[in-house]
């Protein structure tokens, strides 16, 4: 599919071309960096240990629009 076509599509085609594109990104295996494996081990750590602070959309939201 070219370019043009993909211009041509409504905004719901291209959606669902994105998500068959991702899917079928998602099924192959990417290779992490171990400075990404480290991280992502000591984030998962973090999690199990009840140590991470979690927020919603609209807090996320608020804090952002307060740094205004």
């Amino acid at each position: 599919m070219s370019i043009q076509e993909i211009e041509h599509l409504s905004s719901a085609e291209k959606i669902l071309l994105v998500e068959r594109i991702w899917d079928s990104i998602n099924k192959q295996e990417i290779p992490l960096t171990e400075a990404q494996r480290i991280e992502l081990d000591r984030r998962l750590e973090k999690h199990h240990a009840g140590k991470n602070e979690y927020h919603n959309w609209d807090e996320v939201k608020q804090k952002l629009q307060n740094r205004r």
